[in-house]
């Protein structure tokens, strides 16, 4: 599977931190490095990709309402 340096960063930074809810400012400060000064809905974006891209895996990254995401394997 390809993945772009961002989504390889968001996906890992997701599956270090498996079963805990990351709000979306917590994911754009260490994935961005705080380098992104824009919407935070880019993390969406780039969570939809991903999902597509893991096809029927994508279900692990589940989106916690008003929070962000987290990467759930039960």
């Amino acid at each position: 599977m390809e993945l772009s340096f961002r989504e390889y960063e968001l996906l890992k930074y997701l599956m270090d931190n498996v079963n805990i809810a990351l709000s979306r400012d917590k994911i754009l400060n260490t994935v961005w490095n705080y380098e992104y000064y824009g919407d935070s809905r880019t993390i969406d974006s780039h969570i939809k990709k991903i999902r597509h891209k893991l096809g029927k895996k994508g279900k692990h990254i589940q989106t916690i309402r008003g929070i962000g995401y987290k990467f759930e394997v039960k």
